[in-house]
């Protein structure tokens, strides 16, 4: 059974473009198909770090501060609070879409 990732993102972005979400499911390939790692630990500093780092500054080539994109995935995790388990690829969608970069996918 395959898990519909776009649900996952449309339950937030309800006009979310459909390349943009097979971009990332594409650049997250097989870190999907285990439970844990299709999920997004908010209270895990290491993981906020780690999206930072490597999805924000690397996939999406952005420059700002540490501080600023630690706010922004802050902020995405306030808006996804209500879901104990926060889908990956909802999360990456919502920070591309806060940063514009939907295209850069």
């Amino acid at each position: 059974m395959s898990h519909d990732w776009s649900a996952d993102v449309r339950r937030y972005a309800p006009n979310a473009d459909a390349v943009a979400i097979n971009a990332i499911i594409k650049y997250l390939g097989i870190a999907l198909q285990k439970r844990d790692s299709s999920l997004v630990a908010c209270d895990d500093k290491a993981e906020r770090d780690r999206i930072r780092d490597h999805f924000l500054k690397k996939r999406l080539g952005l420059t700002n501060s540490d501080a600023e994109l630690d706010k922004a995935i802050i902020e995405v995790c306030q808006k996804m609070h209500g879901d104990h388990d926060k889908s990956r690829i909802a999360f990456y969608y919502l920070l591309a879409e806060k940063f514009h970069k939907l295209a850069t996918l």
